[in-house]
C-alpha cells in the first residue's frame, strides 16, 4: 500500500467548506484538480470523476462512496480493472478547530498488484493536485465565508 496526504487550515466553519465539497456542479469553477464530479455522495452510490493533474492528461473514472459523514468526511473507492489490481481510497476530512476554523484533509490510499509500477511517475503529481485543489478550496470558501472572523492569512499546509 502507498499513501499520500495532504492539509491545510481553512479559515471558514466545517459547514462552509463541506458546502463547497458537496456543490459538484461548481467544480468546473473552482478546482483545478477534481475538474468534475457527479452523482450522489451517499454509500454505495457510485460518482463519476475527472481528475487532472497539472500537466497531465484528464481521467474519467466512476468510485463508489465508502462514507459520506456530513461536515466531517467523504471517502470514495476507485479501481482501475477488477479489484486488487489497482485501487484508490480517496478521501476528504474536515475537523473542526476550537476557533470555529476547519482542517481539511486530502488523501488516497493506493493498493493492488500493479501499485509498485506506477506509483514512481503519479505520486508527484497526485500531490501537486491535492496541494493545489486545497488551495483552491481555502480561497473560494474564505471568499464567502460565513463566520465572520476576521481573516488571519493563515496560510497552513502540511504534508
Amino acid at each position: 500500500m502507498y499513501q499520500i496526504e495532504t492539509g491545510i487550515e481553512i479559515t471558514a466553519s466545517p459547514e462552509h467548506v463541506w458546502s463547497i465539497l458537496m456543490d459538484f456542479p461548481a467544480y468546473p469553477q473552482w478546482n483545478p484538480f477534481i475538474r468534475s464530479l457527479s452523482g450522489v455522495a451517499k454509500p454505495g452510490e457510485k460518482l463519476r470523476a475527472t481528475i487532472q493533474p497539472e500537466k497531465r492528461r484528464a481521467m474519467t473514472f466512476r468510485p463508489r462512496v465508502l462514507t459520506a459523514t456530513d461536515q466531517q468526511e467523504l471517502r470514495w473507492l476507485g479501481r482501475l480493472g477488477f479489484p486488487g489490481l489497482f485501487d484508490g481510497q480517496h478521501y476528504f476530512q474536515l475537523a473542526a478547530l476550537s476557533n470555529g476554523y476547519t482542517r481539511f484533509t486530502q488523501g488516497e490510499q493506493f493498493s493492488g498488484i500493479l501499485v509498485g509500477m506506477f506509483i514512481s511517475s503519479m505520486a508527484a503529481a497526485t500531490k501537486a493536485g491535492f496541494h493545489a485543489m486545497n488551495q483552491a478550496l481555502k480561497n473560494r470558501a474564505e471568499a464567502n465565508d460565513h463566520i465572520g472572523h476576521a481573516h488571519d492569512d493563515i496560510s497552513k499546509e502540511w504534508y
